[in-house]
């Protein structure tokens, strides 16, 4: 267990001096601005952010990346068989676009269901993954489907032969989004993973049409995507504010200013509450004992978060041996998101996010394991991340009037409609958050020791793997790997005591916290990207969901695998287990007690 320094007075005088003048002003400005990545009301809005910074005398830099977005236009879905009705429908950024010249084909209806909480929103269901061989009834036709069309879900029916793809959201309202698994700018490798398919989404009652037409054989339909596809320059301004006493370990607080339409939940009360964390923190900036990065990125929306993406390429280096950790601010102060029930956090930070959010504003908490997604673009770097969304609609209020899973808006189905506008907001709310975010972020910039338990993490990774063995039913060993993980454990349990001993002893001895912050930091970007991430370090995942160690995940899959494939298989993992069992001789280096001694 990791000791986490709690300064009550600095956290009050942090409380007392956030004021939502600045707030209030900046959403009046977004509200009047749609903020689609590339635009000319992006850059207004950077240029907001960069003004009220500078007015408030906050250090600002002001980058201006070249980005890679997709940005959609309209859509023409158009029933050939009835009349030639046309459907409302919108396409999702990264979705072929056919132009003037339609798509025409059959209708394969796969019935599909939708997700039941925002942990599912990035699964793949098993109706698109099934595939049928030869005779797959999918092959050669225009799949219509239930959900949101989530990469994997694009990718798998891509696979399987469809030749374009119908989505019936959940709702009412078509909700914008993006269907690429690429994240960030493609590299000439990634290009082909680019989906090939056009694709548009319906509304509820218009897929349901959709499904009537197609069981009576009214089943021709014509397809037709605009799409603006290329590199755009946006900007992207990243505030600091220096610490007195390791100025150059930071945390990096971020969140997205684009949007879709005005985006005020989704996420303007976001860049709201960025402006006052920087306002406030600067103001205190004397009393920080390290430093605060802020930064609003562009290119979220349409670029699968093409600017955060960006700046990790960018700085990796800086990030790479000072980033202390991220926390993301994705749609906070919300109406009627009183609830802290889904809140996202690595398992090394679950203690200090608990207890920043009780004593913040009394609040009960859930965690559970950060999603890919929401510019998480640094798990391969390595810092220890939390949050992402914080407060929500509760629940139970939320299933009580049969609201479906979102992803932002405080758990609104306003979420990326045209219906996310000044109504979403509410002030006493973001007020509340705005309270668990400085508190978290003093509690990191002022710890003698990083505030993490890295004992948590161990504890998470072996679980996962300890699964993972059961799963294969006996087709993959990892007996030994669970062996490595306890004593792992054991060894990051003795180095913290030690490490917590030695600086209780000489708290003014500032070579030696160094020394063991820098030990935390690399420790973390041995785990971060064992327990987040399947690709090489500074490389960048696809946009999928990928469980705890996903390294080791085909372990589980070995039982359902073709028998002549399996032999493939498992030369595969024993690869994967060799770099796993490495990364852990790795971390047991770090934390040796002999090598504290001799660095300290």
């Amino acid at each position: 267990m990791a000791m986490i320094h709690k300064d009550l007075d600095l956290e009050r005088a942090a409380h007392a001096a956030i004021d939502l003048t600045e707030a209030q002003a900046l959403l009046d400005r977004f509200a009047t601005l749609t903020r689609e990545s590339g635009s000319a009301d992006e850059r207004t809005a950077g240029e907001y952010i960069a003004s009220r910074l500078r007015a408030h005398g906050v250090p600002v830099t002001v980058h201006e990346p070249e980005l890679f977005l997709s940005v959609p236009e309209r859509s023409e879905l158009r029933v050939i068989d009835s009349g030639g009705n046309v459907i409302a429908s919108r396409p999702p950024a990264f979705a072929r676009s056919t132009g003037e010249i339609a798509l025409v084909g059959e209708l394969c209806y796969v019935p599909s269901s939708y997700a039941g909480g925002t942990a599912d929103l990035f699964d793949t269901p098993v109706a698109a993954a099934s595939a049928g061989g030869a005779s797959d009834p999918v092959a050669g036709r225009i799949v219509l489907t239930e959900g949101f069309s989530m990469p994997g879900t694009v990718h798998a029916f891509e696979r399987r032969g469809a030749i374009g793809q119908i989505f019936i959201h959940p709702g009412a309202a078509i909700h914008e989004g993006i269907c690429t698994p690429i994240w960030g700018a493609p590299t000439h490798e990634s290009l082909h993973r680019k989906p090939r398919t056009p694709v548009v989404c319906v509304s509820h009652p218009d897929g349901d049409r959709l499904i009537a037409l197609a069981s009576r054989g009214l089943a021709r339909v014509s397809i037709r995507t605009w799409l603006r596809e290329g590199w755009w320059k946006c900007l992207l301004p990243v505030a600091e504010i220096p610490g007195s006493e390791d100025p150059d370990e930071f945390i990096l607080v971020h969140g997205h200013y684009d949007s879709w339409y005005v985006g005020i939940g989704d996420n303007a009360t976001g860049d709201a509450a960025l402006l006052e964390l920087a306002r406030v923190l600067h103001g205190l900036r004397d009393r920080l004992k390290r430093s605060v990065r802020v930064a609003w990125w562009p290119g979220h929306s349409t670029g699968r978060y093409a600017g955060s993406v960006w700046y990790a390429d960018e700085f990796a280096g800086e990030i790479d041996e000072w980033c202390v950790a991220h926390l993301n601010i994705d749609s906070p102060g919300c109406t009627g998101a009183t609830a802290y029930e889904e809140v996202m956090w690595m398992a090394e930070a679950a203690e200090l996010c608990l207890d920043s959010i009780a004593d913040a504003v009394g609040a009960p908490a859930r965690g559970m394991r950060p999603l890919r997604a929401g510019d998480y673009s640094f798990n391969q770097i390595g810092p220890t991340a939390f949050y992402m969304l914080l407060s929500n609609i509760p629940q139970a209020e939320r299933k009580a009037r049969g609201d479906y899973a979102v992803g932002g808006c405080g758990g609104s189905t306003a979420w990326h409609t045209p219906d996310d506008g000044p109504a979403m907001a509410d002030l006493g709310i973001l007020r509340r958050d705005l309270q668990v975010y400085v508190t978290t972020i003093l509690r990191v910039t002022n710890s003698p020791l990083h505030p993490f338990d890295y004992v948590a993490a161990v504890d998470e990774i072996t679980a996962a793997v300890g699964r993972y063995e059961e799963l294969s039913a006996g087709a993959a060993s990892l007996a030994n790997v669970i062996e490595d993980l306890r004593a792992l454990r054991a060894d990051i349990q003795r180095w913290r005591a030690e490490a917590e001993r030695r600086v209780a002893a000489s708290p003014a001895d500032a070579a030696l916290r160094r020394a063991l912050n820098a030990t935390l930091r690399r420790l973390a970007r041995l785990l971060v990207p064992l327990g987040y991430a399947r690709g090489e370090r500074f490389d960048h995942d696809p946009a999928v969901k990928l469980p705890a160690v996903p390294r080791l995940e085909a372990a589980a899959l070995l039982p359902e695998t073709p028998l002549e494939l399996k032999p493939f298989v498992q030369i595969a993992l024993r690869r994967e287990r060799n770099k796993v069992r490495a990364i852990i001789r790795a971390a047991r280096r770090e934390v040796a007690l002999q090598h504290l001694a001799r660095s300290t």
